[in-house]
């Protein structure tokens, strides 16, 4: 079991989740356990109306201990923020932003995580991959369905405390199991059809959901559980989720299918554009930028679809320019293009960088845009 922690995927999600930070305003914590310990806490609060307020405990953001541990290697790095955008997103279906508080999942521990996402065997009952059957063929081993796990948790304030009313689960998992018959070895892949990566994916949320109910801080409160599908490393896109249940109960709800698509833009291997309209606005403001400076080392984007309907782009625009004046002229520029030839209607991040430093980041969430240049000195 490895644990990855990249402080660019914590920033990016306080990003979703802060469009910009208001006052902060104090009360006192409860788990809602039978802990009555208590702490100064503050809610960091957004402008944005689509946006969770975050919980901090005395000041400081309070990170979850099992985020970035996976049950094997997959060294596609948009996995990982498309796993804790998508939750966040289904989230706001069951808990309203304007009545709940964010706070990254506090309830389970990296060591019972680790013990769930690794096979079951005498010495880890509490696995829920698959026991070896002691086959190394890509064909006829028993793959590691399971690949990750993600926790968000939402409190409402009762009685001047805030206590945990609700609770995001996501469930990774893989398509494409990466494994080695010997260590250092060769890597080999046993490929997992949807059929078995959904009927594996609902077996292990229904095991979850059963264990978090016997425990103390969670009690009956709403549990949203998502499967995603992780994304192969050789792809220059995320994962996506397929389906959602919520339980209110003891069991899981009905099943809800998804139809989240991600793209690389421009479209790789002769790839159709998911919409050709969203496609030929992308290519003009990437011709409209790299006519700005001749030092653009390219422009690529991940776009994210409901169907065919296009969320969000994720833009990265690599350069080969340092001087501050430039990079803020160029930030404004891009900005300006982004607002005259991108499509209205859909979220945009879009990161300035060279090879080694971020240099600046424009957003627009809601039709409102932002900009920072980083200024190293």
């Amino acid at each position: 079991m490895k644990k990855f922690v990249k402080a660019t995927a914590l920033l990016l999600m306080c990003s979703l989740l802060l469009t910009a930070c208001g006052n902060l305003q104090d009360s006192s914590l409860s788990s809602g356990s039978s802990d009555s310990g208590k702490s100064t806490v503050q809610t960091a609060s957004s402008s944005d109306s689509s946006s969770y307020d975050v919980l901090m405990s005395n000041g400081k953001y309070k990170t979850s201990s099992i985020s970035g541990i996976t049950a094997a290697d997959n060294n596609n790095q948009f996995n990982s923020r498309s796993f804790e955008s998508g939750l966040l997103d289904l989230s706001k279906k069951e808990f309203s932003t304007n009545s709940y508080v964010f706070q990254e999942g506090q309830v389970l521990s990296s060591s019972t995580v680790t013990d769930w996402l690794g096979r079951k065997s005498k010495s880890n009952s509490t696995g829920l991959n698959p026991a070896s059957n002691g086959s190394t063929s890509p064909t006829k081993r028993a793959p590691m369905y399971f690949q990750q796990m993600l926790e968000e948790d939402y409190l409402q304030k009762q009685d001047g405390k805030y206590k945990l009313a609700g609770i995001s689960i996501g469930i990774a998992m893989n398509k494409i199991d990466y494994y080695q018959k010997k260590q250092y070895g060769a890597t080999y892949s046993t490929t997992i059809s949807k059929e078995e990566q959904k009927a594996e994916g609902e077996r292990v949320a229904k095991e979850v959901v059963k264990r978090l109910r016997k425990m103390n801080k969670v009690g009956n409160v709403p549990i949203v559980v998502g499967l995603y599908s992780v994304a192969p490393q050789d792809t220059l896109v995320g994962g996506t989720y397929f389906q959602y249940s919520v339980s209110k109960s003891d069991e899981l709800g009905s099943w809800k299918d998804l139809n989240y698509k991600n793209q690389m833009l421009p479209t790789v291997n002769n790839d159709t554009p998911i919409n050709s309209g969203d496609s030929d606005a992308f290519s003009n403001f990437k011709d409209n930028i790299q006519d700005y400076f001749p030092n653009i080392s390219g422009v690529t984007a991940q776009a994210h679809y409901d169907g065919t309907s296009l969320k969000s782009m994720d833009i990265t625009v690599n350069t080969q320019f340092d001087g501050l004046a430039q990079v803020s002229s160029f930030t404004q520029f891009v900005q300006q293009s982004a607002s005259k030839y991108l499509p209205s209607d859909a979220d945009l991040d879009i990161n300035i960088q060279t090879v080694d430093e971020q240099q600046s980041v424009v957003t627009r969430t809601n039709g409102k845009f932002f900009s920072h240049v980083y200024n190293a000195n």
